[in-house]
């Protein structure tokens, strides 16, 4: 039983980035939590995490102990449930983390309808544009945008999405069309800034044909709202998924640059460590998620 304890005891810790955090969560001062996981590791004979003033992250080992201990968390709340015919209910806190503009615009009303049939979650939504690792940081469940980097997650498919090149009539009509993507060169390009660096490397492909394109502009911002804004106000070409400048290109307000080049993925998805030990409350936000975004997801071409 206390081997069961420890397990559940860590894996609060892990979803915390700080003991102090995770004190405050099990209503326990620091040092309490602290001498707790010194107990565990003495018991291991392994460190589990590593500590510094402001946060923890898990070692080699603390991970292996967090994703397998879940599994037989979950094997045991199986077996309860298949005994007593009983079907655990969604409950607890449920972190969450998605991209800035995406998750304000889509993320946070899909999760207030969460929260209405879902009283017993208590659902807390992070939003940052920044790279997450989402065991060492304690989330359980992201939606991000594009490839996963990371092939030991599971992803499930939320919605089909593309990115496109756009500017406004106004600097097309004084620079002119690109033709091909080399020319994106001689043209001002908008582009997202992030983590201190600009990307501005663009990757197109038509067909077997690839292009890789060095570009330059005026203006970059890690926002991409300002992004958007600034190509409204004619300054340059800009890359943005679909999700966000959809409208702006049906309303002309926008228009389409070098429509028949593909660009890197931009499909949307829920991704989270596992697949088969999801816990209750997990499992029921990523089938409302796929509920709530099917049009999206049946839509081949990523239209929005």
């Amino acid at each position: 039983m206390s081997q069961l304890l420890d397990l559940e005891f860590f894996a609060t810790l892990a979803k915390h980035p700080s003991l102090r955090d995770a004190a405050q969560h099990l209503g326990i001062t620091a040092p309490a939590v602290s001498k707790r996981l010194i107990a565990l590791e003495r018991r291991l004979g392994v460190r589990l995490m590593n500590r510094t003033t402001r946060r923890v992250s898990l070692t080699p080992e603390g991970e292996i102990y967090l994703l397998e201990g879940a599994q037989v968390l979950e094997s045991l709340e199986a077996l309860e449930r298949k005994v007593t015919g009983a079907r655990a209910l969604p409950r607890g806190t449920l972190r969450v983390v998605a991209t800035l503009g995406f998750g304000r615009r889509y993320v946070s009303p899909a999760l207030s309808a969460f929260a209405r049939s879902f009283p017993e979650v208590e659902v807390q939504l992070t939003l940052t544009d920044r790279p997450v690792n989402l065991i060492e940081q304690g989330f359980d469940l992201q939606i991000r945008l594009g490839d996963l980097p990371d092939s030991s997650l599971t992803a499930r498919l939320l919605a089909r999405n593309r990115r496109v090149l756009g500017a406004a009539q106004a600097y097309i009509a004084k620079h002119g069309q690109p033709a091909t993507p080399r020319e994106l060169a001689q043209h001002a390009c908008l582009f997202i800034q992030e983590n201190s660096e600009t990307f501005g490397t663009w990757h197109l492909r038509s067909g077997t044909h690839a292009e890789t394109v060095k570009v330059r502009g005026p203006l970059a911002s890690n926002d991409g709202e300002c992004v958007v804004n600034w190509a409204l106000d004619g300054h340059g070409v800009l890359m943005r998924s679909l999700w966000e400048i959809a409208p702006l290109l049906r309303s002309g307000r926008l228009v389409p640059v070098l429509p028949k080049w593909d660009l890197p993925s931009a499909d949307i998805y829920a991704v989270f460590p596992t697949r088969n030990y999801l816990s209750a409350k997990t499992r029921a936000l990523v089938d409302f998620l796929l509920d709530a975004f099917e049009e999206h997801r049946q839509d081949r071409d990523g239209r929005w």
